[in-house]
């Protein structure tokens, strides 16, 4: 097969789109192998997935395989196989990448991306034309580094091949050399009739655990049906800490050092909690916020010392000094926060200040201090600029304490957070706006709320090219982690060395094994370790960019670059090239970076990254979400209804499309008013400020109508709609829809879809819209049409405009104190599936509009 008949995919560190034919959904796909494999060797994990899918019909079809894999890990492999050929992934650097992708462009072909959405994964998905008849076998293998939380391990994997599988297989198998003190599985995967389908068995220094489902059990588990698996299976462990000076393994030129002690006393904490009170945190974040400081303050010991801040565009001690963390004290400072209310701008540069200077007033001997910063936005009031604020804040910390950033939502400047708290030894969370946000606050205090050790160095004598060996705070419950190469692997002893304060005080843990002692690692595992150092290496080289400055950032961005190379990861720094057997297609897939979301390109195939709220998850084509298969199928004429108001948008009957022309109902008039619009454009279609709704679409050069059209109501319901599938958000869940389905009916609260065969009811509080497809002459594209105009509803946006005050037309007419001229078209009216032929009055947009085009565009979707 010659090299112009190779479809290229890229897994990629970039965002990068062009347009491609919409994939047909087609039916008939049997998933007749589904196996998910995971060796955990000394907290280092690899996962591989293997589905097997057979084309059942008798002509060719797209095949789709999707992944769930966990944020933190690194693709490594991928590889497909089809009609006995093997076609294997080689991970390139992204600016080559790119190249590739610009060839395929000028070449007329097509590009996917990666999306960055959620909490805790990524999705990544691709699809293969396979023959009829014929099979296909997808492999995807990734690596992540286990890290252990509030005393566990925790290894996620989520299953959701959308259709019971006849030979579904998932083993996981544990291998720790200290022995392994716990086991647990949780996970809707192990509820309902599916647990009898779980076995767990422990040896000393390993453990597996197996999931063999018959194809009934697949259905039959919390969040099971009759698509057979979908949810997770939450694997959580710990290990035997029998040496408090921690555990060392060796293994062909390299090392790694688990430190966790646990028999030193805790630490009495001086900790400041900074708030963001301002307007933007109104409504449920304020009382969130409210919930999770009562359960924290219920958790302070009472040899602690706290503080309270709030701010807006003003700054609000509680009390000026730390207070002990007295019956007394913790009733007054609830009652403080049970007054906290919503208010004015964000001033986080003195908010900060404030909170470091209360520390360092109330120095503690044999204590550690910690400053948790809590906010939602930008800083908008005082020092604004975020150059100045992070250099004022590094200068009062001056290295004595570190700072934690918990950005609330979406809408804050999650870099900022980052890099402040990198600067000053701590670490940026993101706290989703969604209904367990103050667990997820609580949750994050609790990781740091019992430390053990201030200032700790590791050393290792005979240690190069070590990874991170200065923390500020080892924290009970989790682990510090170092990695390294061997200067001479003849020597045949390795010593560690830990200096720390604990309260007060310094202590040292030294240690030394023999380099020739068994590694109790077996054959098949022997370059875990090397792989282990290169994860680790190429984490923190990654983390530090946000820090580093000048050359060298270059140098460190070299170094993590020629790791990943050469270890084949899939990072921010480089793409991996798959070829396969297409029609010379390129697309391409993104790591995504934490906060970030990219707009879908026009028709681009299924090949991206996509971030969730739950845990990592698989699936093989048909894509679609359990209950929701069969759904919205794409017929020879599909149509876009939009029951909001009254203003249709219609085709132009012209044979190169230029511009969208859209209806405006006349009182008293049969034939209605039109307009035009160029393409391309991003439009605000509709917007209700009360309610917070707003809709918005995107046109494309050349083409009718809409390829995209998105909705988003209050914080958290976002819905996008493109010529192949409907996407629901809400907060961090989501589902997925493809064109092609049977009825179906998915409610939240406050908000109703129904999928129809060639449409979709929304509900979005008293808004109703009714969206369908159309097809004609091979474009697919999304067509609004506005049936009805809400009551007590006050709407703006191109949709939203009225023409009641129109009574007579005429060919000139005084409209708007303007002399405009009307001229009568035939126009084809897309509202209706039947596409009837009809008469307008049609005038310019200024005339309709009352307003510059400029200014119903938006920049995003």
């Amino acid at each position: 097969m010659d090299q112009a008949a190779l479809r290229l995919i890229l897994l990629g560190v970039f965002l990068i789109s062009a347009s491609s034919d919409p994939v047909k959904k087609k039916q008939n796909v049997d998933i007749y192998s589904f196996y998910i494999n995971s060796m955990v060797t000394s907290r280092y994990a690899t996962t591989v997935i293997t589905s097997r899918v057979a084309n059942t019909l008798n002509e060719s079809q797209e095949i789709q395989f999707e992944v769930k894999i966990p944020k933190n890990a690194f693709i490594s492999k991928f590889r497909m196989t089809i009609e006995g050929k093997t076609y294997d992934g080689v991970v390139k650097e992204k600016e080559e990448a790119q190249q590739l992708y610009n060839q395929a462009v000028s070449r007329g072909q097509s590009a996917g991306q990666i999306k960055s959405v959620g909490r805790t994964l990524e999705d990544f998905k691709t699809s293969v034309t396979v023959a009829a008849f014929s099979k296909v076998t997808f492999e995807l293998t990734y690596e992540e580094l286990l890290k252990r939380r509030l005393g566990k391990y925790e290894l996620l994997i989520n299953a959701q091949p959308m259709q019971p599988v006849a030979d579904f297989k998932m083993d996981v198998h544990i291998q720790e050399k200290p022995g392994i003190s716990s086991l647990e599985v949780k996970g809707d995967l192990s509820t309902g009739d599916l647990a009898n389908a779980i076995k767990t068995t422990r040896a000393d220094k390993d453990a597996w655990v197996t999931l063999y489902p018959t194809q009934d059990q697949q259905t039959k588990c919390k969040s099971c049906g009759e698509n057979g698996l979908n949810g997770d299976l939450l694997v959580t462990y710990d290990v035997e800490r029998r040496n408090p000076k921690g555990e060392v393994m060796v293994s062909n030129g390299y090392f790694v050092h688990y430190f966790a002690p646990s028999d030193v006393p805790r630490i009495p904490k001086n900790v400041v909690f900074i708030i963001d009170r301002s307007g933007s945190m109104h409504g449920r974040k304020i009382e969130q916020t409210r919930l999770a400081l009562l359960r924290i303050l219920s958790d302070l010991d009472e040899d602690d010392h706290f503080g309270l801040i709030t701010f807006d565009s003003e700054v609000n001690l509680w009390k000026r000094e730390l207070l002990k963390a007295t019956e007394a004290n913790l009733k007054n400072a609830k009652s403080f926060v049970n007054e906290i209310t919503d208010r004015g701008a964000t001033d986080i540069n003195a908010a900060v200040l404030a909170g470091v200077d209360m520390i360092n007033r109330h120095p503690r001997e044999g204590t550690a201090s910690i400053l948790i910063l809590l906010t939602d936005g930008d800083p908008t009031s005082g020092e604004t600029n975020i150059e100045k604020i992070m250099a004022n804040v590094k200068k009062a910390i001056g290295t004595k304490f570190p700072l934690y950033c918990l950005g609330f939502g979406y809408d804050v400047n999650f870099d900022f957070l980052t890099k402040m708290s990198l600067e000053n030894g701590g670490v940026a969370r993101r706290i989703y706006e969604d209904s367990d946000a103050d667990l997820q606050l609580q949750g994050f205090y609790e990781e740091v709320a019992v430390p053990l050790l201030t200032d700790i160095q590791l050393k290792y004598p005979v240690g190069t090219n070590l990874t991170k060996t200065s923390f500020s705070l080892y924290f009970n419950g989790s682990e510090i982690v170092v990695s390294g190469q061997i200067t001479d692997n003849s020597v045949e002893s390795f010593t560690t060395e830990v200096i720390a304060v604990s309260k007060g005080n310094n202590v040292m843990y030294q240690d030394t094994i023999l380099t020739k002692d068994p590694s109790d690692v077996p054959p098949e595992n022997e370059d875990f370790m090397q792989r282990l150092w290169a994860y680790l290496t190429v984490k923190q080289l990654l983390e530090r960019q946000v820090i580093l400055k000048g050359q060298e950032t270059e140098d460190e961005k070299k170094e993590a670059l020629k790791l990943s190379l050469k270890y084949q990861f899939v990072t921010p720094l480089t793409s991996m090239v798959v070829t396969k057997p297409q029609e010379g297609d390129v697309e391409v897939a993104d790591k995504p970076k934490e906060g970030e979301a990219q707009p879908r390109p026009p028709g681009e195939k299924l090949l991206h990254f996509q971030q969730h709220h739950h845990s990592p998850g698989l699936s093989s084509a048909p894509a679609a979400h359990p209950g929701l298969r069969e759904m919205l199928k794409v017929s020879e004429y599909i149509l876009v209804c939009l029951t909001l108001c009254c203003i249709w948008l219609c085709s132009v009957l012209a044979p190169t499309v230029r511009s969208n022309r859209f209806l405006l109902p006349v009182v008293g008039q049969s034939k209605l008013l039109c307009f035009d619009v160029p393409v391309p454009h991003k439009l605000r279609l509709l917007q209700d400020s009360a309610s917070e709704f707003y809709m918005n679409g995107e046109s494309v050069t050349g083409q009718n109508g809409f390829h995209q059209i998105t909705f988003h109501y209050k914080t958290n319901h976002h819905l996008t709609i493109n010529t192949t599938s409907v996407r629901y958000h809400e907060g961090q869940n989501q589902v997925e829809f493809l064109w092609g389905q049977e009825l179906t009916q998915h409610n939240t609260e406050g908000v109703s879809l129904i999928l129809r065969s060639n449409e979709i009811d929304i509900t979005m509080g008293n808004i109703h819209v009714v969206i369908l497809l159309h097809k004609e002459k091979r474009e697919i594209f999304l067509w609004p049409a506005v049936q009805q105009q809400p009551k007590d509803v006050s709407l703006t946006g191109i949709l939203g405009k009225s023409a009641s005050l129109i009574k007579h037309l005429s060919t000139h007419q005084q409209f708007s104190n303007q002399i405009v001229h009307f001229d009568l078209e035939d126009v084809t009216d897309y509202r209706l599936s039947s596409k009837p032929v009809i008469k307008c009055w049609l005038v310019s947009f200024y005339a309709a509009m009352q307003r510059d085009i400029s200014d119903f565009t938006v920049t995003k979707l």
